[in-house]
């Protein structure tokens, strides 16, 4: 059986320099801040660490930096994604070399990708390129526009390659996430995507999500997991309602980039987002601190 993740898996911000240059050297206390809040892992370079904003050589940089941080007990997933499988290949033989526990691939989108079989194709090709490493495909449909079945692309994936493992699933379609859990017997792991609704991935059986409001929430959803377990989904839904005050800030303060504001809030200083991302000014910062008190945000916060 495939080895599934539960609990929180963060998606790292790539910190930076005021000139946007990589700021590696505050990787390890990064990851101490995850570990700290008992984060299960960390998915790095994905949307939220800015992955296509970077070169290739900055993800070879970003990659082995976070290489050195110790597999126990944080768990290392790379997303090599992008429009080049040649280069999705030569990161993930970077990863396994570094010890990664996973890579993700993400679909290209450039040229126009909508059948199950070449998306499996290019899965296969990046798992024998790296075949110690398992592999998980990193559905978004709504940043790539690619938006196969997961379920035709699980049939056509399935018994292909060992080390493929699963999908992180970042859509809203509830009843094809719910088919795709119970593929095969519940074979693979389908791990939840969406932050705001995280209560309803659990309802329908996700027990491992990757999110980045875990990197600077992590107790507001342990407390919420552990209020599902319980079966207490009164206080598990008023849990999940504060989690969707501090996503509406992301989205009143102009989106991805509000992260890292959170992040400063919290005391690890990420810089900011580069181009074409947006970032906010000085004056909407001080605003945004203002309502974070608003929203009692500190009281979930993660510790630093």
């Amino acid at each position: 059986m495939i080895s599934k993740i539960e609990g929180l898996v963060a998606a790292p911000f790539t910190p930076m320099y005021a000139d946007g240059s990589l700021n590696l050297s505050l990787i390890p206390v990064y990851a101490d801040m995850l570990i700290q809040n008992k984060v299960k892992g960390a998915f790095i370079a994905g949307s939220t660490g800015e992955g296509v904003s970077m070169s290739f050589e900055e993800k070879v940089q970003l990659l082995k930096a976070w290489g050195k941080i110790p597999k126990e007990p944080l768990l290392k997933i790379a997303m090599v994604g992008g429009n080049s499988v040649q280069e999705m290949k030569l990161l993930a033989q970077l990863a396994e070399q570094l010890q990664f526990d996973a890579v993700a691939i993400l679909a290209p989108h450039y040229f126009v990708l909508n059948k199950a079989e070449v998306l499996a194709q290019i899965c296969i090709e990046v798992g024998k390129a790296a075949p110690k490493t398992g592999l998980y495909f990193y559905h978004i449909p709504v940043l790539t526009g690619v938006n196969v079945p997961m379920v035709d692309f699980l049939e056509k994936m399935d018994g292909q390659i060992p080390n493929f493992q699963g999908i992180k699933y970042t859509h809203h379609d509830m009843m094809e996430f719910n088919r795709c859990l119970n593929f095969a017997g519940e074979k693979y792991d389908i791990l939840w995507g969406w932050d705001e609704v995280f209560l309803g991935g659990m309802a329908m059986g996700a027990r491992g999500g990757v999110g980045s409001t875990f990197n600077y929430a992590a107790p507001l959803y342990h407390q919420l997991i552990e209020a599902f377990k319980a079966g207490d989904l009164v206080k598990a839904r008023k849990l999940q309602e504060k989690s969707i005050e501090i996503v509406q800030l992301l989205g009143k303060y102009g989106g991805i980039a509000t992260g890292k504001a959170f992040m400063r809030a919290i005391g690890l200083d990420c810089g900011q987002f580069r181009l074409p991302v947006q970032n906010m000014t000085g004056s909407q910062y001080e605003a945004f601190l203002e309502d974070l008190n608003r929203i009692d945000f500190y009281q979930y916060a993660s510790k630093f």
